[in-house]
């Protein structure tokens, strides 16, 4: 998918980078020359420009992206100017940063597709969101470790457990799986209950629904979402 990022502070960096990697192309901008020498190496193309110019903003393909995603966050007048004239050249798919509820409230008004809440954790969420299509919940251990709760992908669905091979294709250790089994209560109702397999034979078959828990290094997640 191709995205245009306007504003390259902590987060649009953030997301910059991880949806490069990913193989999307990044179209970058921002007012700060450092700011866009800092990531140029790593996106497809960076801009320096002032985006709440109207005339500097019609520089970007605006049209021809799949997503325009505003991560301007401390400068509340500029994030608004550049979401109106956005709204105003007819971009069809805008995502926005807000950093408070104040913020947040005013994005609203404008109808966009999404608005985003910060920081760079939130970017990574987003990046999984957009990339992997299903749930996602991970944990940061440190800067380089994760545990991630995932809805196993369809693909997965049908094979034995020693059959994902995770350890041995992406260096992430499976550590539970969550399942929900139909159970009765005492009024005879039948409910769904969900409970964690901790103990994984390798015999153990995937189920649509399932929920697998791995730990790993962020960069090989990338690569398993990457590969599905």
């Amino acid at each position: 998918m191709k995205y245009i990022i306007i504003g390259l502070g902590n987060y649009g960096r953030v997301l910059a980078e991880e949806l490069s990697a990913l193989g999307h192309e990044i179209i970058g901008a921002d007012i700060s020359e450092s700011r866009v020498d800092s990531i140029k190496d790593k996106v497809a193309t960076a801009f320096v420009i002032d985006a709440t110019d109207e005339q500097a903003l019609s520089v970007l393909p605006l049209n021809s992206v799949d997503i325009v995603i505003v991560a301007i966050g401390e400068n509340f007048g500029a994030s608004v100017r550049v979401v109106a004239l956005l709204k105003q050249k007819k971009v069809a798919h805008i995502y926005a940063r807000a950093i408070d509820m104040v913020h947040k409230a005013v994005l609203e008004a404008f109808s966009l597709e999404k608005i985003l809440t910060p920081e760079e954790d939130a970017a990574r969420s987003l990046v999984q969101l957009l990339d992997f299509g299903t749930s996602v919940e991970a944990f940061r251990v440190d800067s380089e470790y994760y545990v991630v709760k995932f809805t196993v992908p369809k693909k997965f669905v049908g094979y034995f457990v020693n059959e994902l091979n995770l350890d041995e294709e992406f260096h992430l250790k499976l550590i539970g799986l969550k399942r929900a089994d139909k159970v009765t209560n005492c009024l005879g109702i039948s409910l769904m209950e969900l409970h964690v397999k901790n103990e994984l034979p390798g015999d153990e078959k995937v189920e649509e629904g399932d929920e697998l828990v791995c730990y790993g290094k962020y960069r090989d997640f990338q690569s398993f979402w990457k590969a599905i």
